[in-house]
């Protein structure tokens, strides 16, 4: 399965908020993380929920060069499918590899393109 995410790739961590609440203070996505997951949404393909071990590649086209932590984007990604109900869980054994996984840069176009395979497929 291969879709595209036409926006700007955003990491989850570098877009938080602290929030005091009932005296503790609480880690939350900041609204530009909010937004970004919302808008996610039509890019999402129709798909059934996959339960099974997948290689997850991402092609990250940032707007900038600007170092950006991979693991961070992955990070990202990885809760929007969940959300999206694309894949069941982001744990070991669901997302099994992320082989072919990089940054690029696409000043023009940024986005994310994703390709899932399943794990045993002749293409992973």
């Amino acid at each position: 399965m291969r879709f595209t995410i036409e926006l700007p790739p955003i990491t989850k961590k570098n877009h938080q908020q602290i929030v005091k609440a009932g005296g503790r203070l609480l880690v939350i996505p900041s609204k530009q993380y909010k937004d970004y997951e919302k808008a996610c949404e039509e890019f999402m393909p129709d798909c059934e929920i996959i339960t099974t071990p997948i290689n997850l590649k991402c092609l990250y086209y940032m707007p900038t060069r600007r170092k950006v932590d991979i693991t961070n984007l992955l990070q990202a990604t990885c809760d929007v499918l969940v959300k999206y109900k694309v894949i069941e869980d982001d744990n070991n054994e669901i997302i099994y590899s992320v082989d072919g996984t990089r940054v690029l840069y696409s000043k023009e176009r940024p986005r994310t393109e994703i390709t899932i395979t399943k794990v045993g497929d002749e293409n992973v």
